[in-house]
């Protein structure tokens, strides 16, 4: 579902030039700030690094881009 939001003029400066670093676009630079600061605030005491990473590992294992993981290899 889309919604159409009015953000913040400084808002969307701060995000271009991380969404064209990450090439993505401003919106979903700006969603993904919002989600990321949810799962922050769900989780206080995870790092911020543990939390990205698992968001990445997240959208890998929607790609399908999963491997069997092996102990001692």
């Amino acid at each position: 579902m889309s919604i159409a939001l009015k953000l913040s003029d400084e808002l969307v400066e701060l995000a271009k030039p991380h969404a064209a670093a990450k090439h993505r676009s401003v919106p979903k630079q700006i969603e993904y700030w919002a989600r990321l600061g949810k799962v922050v605030e769900e989780n206080p005491d995870l790092p911020l690094q543990f939390i990205q990473d698992t968001l990445l590992g997240i959208e890998e294992a929607k790609a399908g881009q999963t491997s069997e993981y092996k102990f001692g290899a």
